[in-house]
């Protein structure tokens, strides 16, 4: 499986890099020597993703930085130059069509009769021999009749670029290079700064029609996809963890993805959440990414450090009901989400708060009476335009929403997965703060 995967991954990778090696190697190079080396660089980085995917996971957790970091960067550089050109395509197009109708006009009215006019040489030099055109040129007719004078005639004497000459077509290849280049490491720097730094601190009021009296203004620190792994350490869960106790809520929940490695990798990164404070305790739900590295040994891990994993099954706090399931992923290994269980049998003149991963899940708890879910999983897209792509697969992709009658709130999360980039989608922490209807 993992080597189609690959396989996958290479070919998509082989193409991307083909255009871009068309975009930024072909059309901005005159000589061979250039162009040669440029191919190189274009085959190299092709080979630099796969290798990265695969040796990120295989190497010694302390090594996986070394590869991570340059693999990653150039992952999200590539994206955003794809983009780009991309997006560039529509004015290229547009200069080469205007100057071709305006070399064609030209050609068309130095070709005249007797007129003497001399065709515009277009863009650039006039010696390419690639394309043809007609220059134009007087001579003297001599008459082999003694007595007569000379009459000037015009005839073709050299090749000229009809089309669109090697000159300005370089001009503008290397125009638009310099362009993609600039935004995409622009959006790159801007997403790296947004990446490491401290998530943004979102205070969130949310209405509930069955909140108890006592219960208005009850604060929930939510936070997720904190992606422990090669990028993201110990520093990372001390900050989330201090900015969490900084607001001093009434729970703190964290709903899944906390982790992209083992217990034995990361289990001293984690160890900050049992510094968590908040009055009735934190809680903690599954992610698919808790499915890809040892699940049942971070469920007893998670718990053992005062966060309590709730396991499709629901608790009571002053009169509300925290419930939480497990995540989609799970299903794949006897531990899939199970609705019934965690909401069948409670009081429904009581409001219910739940805990999933996906907010895909939310059409599967509106079914259930659930009130108001706190998801995560989409990272916001942690790259635009990948939001556009996430909302595709998932109702709501970052803030407050409703789905089939249920109220539904999406974290961007505070880490990142894959480049260590996000632009446009800024991490952040969510304090939900509930409030009767």
């Amino acid at each position: 499986m993992i080597v189609v995967l690959l396989a996958v991954v290479l070919v998509i990778t082989c193409a991307i890099h083909w255009y871009l090696w068309k975009r930024l190697v072909k059309d901005t190079t005159r000589t061979r020597r250039a162009r040669r080396v440029g191919t190189a660089l274009a085959v190299l980085l092709a080979l630099v993703i796969p290798a990265t995917l695969a040796l990120s996971r295989a190497l010694p957790h302390s090594r996986q930085a070394l590869v991570a970091w340059p693999g990653f960067l150039w992952l999200a550089l590539m994206f955003y130059l794809l983009v780009t050109l991309a997006m560039l395509e529509i004015p290229r197009l547009a200069v080469i069509l205007w100057q071709r109708r305006s070399h064609s006009a030209a050609l068309a009215t130095a070709s005249a009769v007797g007129s003497g006019a001399a065709p515009s040489a277009g863009w650039g030099d006039s010696s390419d021999n690639r394309n043809v055109g007609f220059a134009r040129r007087e001579v003297a007719d001599k008459s082999e009749t003694p007595g007569e004078a000379a009459v000037a005639t015009v005839e073709p004497v050299a090749p000229v670029d009809a089309r669109f000459n090697a000159g300005r077509r370089l001009l503008l290849g290397r125009s638009l290079a310099v362009t993609a280049g600039a935004l995409s490491a622009s959006a790159v720097g801007i997403g790296v700064f947004q990446a490491m730094g401290a998530p943004n601190l979102k205070r969130v009021p949310i209405r509930l029609a069955k909140l108890p009296a006592s219960m208005d203004g009850f604060r929930i620190a939510l936070v997720s996809d904190i992606h422990l792994g090669p990028l993201l350490g110990r520093g990372h869960t001390e900050r989330i963890v201090r900015m969490i106790n900084a607001v001093d809520a009434d729970l703190v929940a964290v709903v899944g993805d906390l982790v992209d490695g083992s217990v034995a990798e990361l289990g001293a990164a984690a160890e900050p959440l049992q510094d968590l404070r908040a009055r009735h305790g934190s809680f903690f739900v599954t992610g698919n990414h808790e499915y890809f590295s040892g699940y049942q040994e971070w469920i007893d891990e998670v718990n053992s450090l005062g966060v309590r994993v709730l396991r499709n099954e629901r608790v009571d706090v002053q009169g509300l009901d925290l419930a939480g399931i497990n995540d989609l992923s799970g299903a794949g290994v006897g531990d899939a989400p199970d609705f019934g269980k965690a909401l069948d049998g409670r009081d429904a003149a009581r409001p219910v708060v739940l805990l999933a991963h996906q907010p895909v899940q939310a059409h599967e708890a509106a079914r259930h009476g659930v009130d108001l879910q706190l998801s995560g999983h989409t990272h916001g897209g942690q790259m635009v335009p990948f939001n556009l792509l996430v909302g595709l697969q998932q109702p709501i992709v970052a803030g407050l929403g409703n789905v089939d009658g249920t109220q539904v709130y999406v974290t961007r999360g505070a880490g990142f997965w894959g480049p260590p980039v996000r632009f446009g989608a800024p991490p952040d922490i969510s304090v939900i703060e509930l409030h009767g209807a």
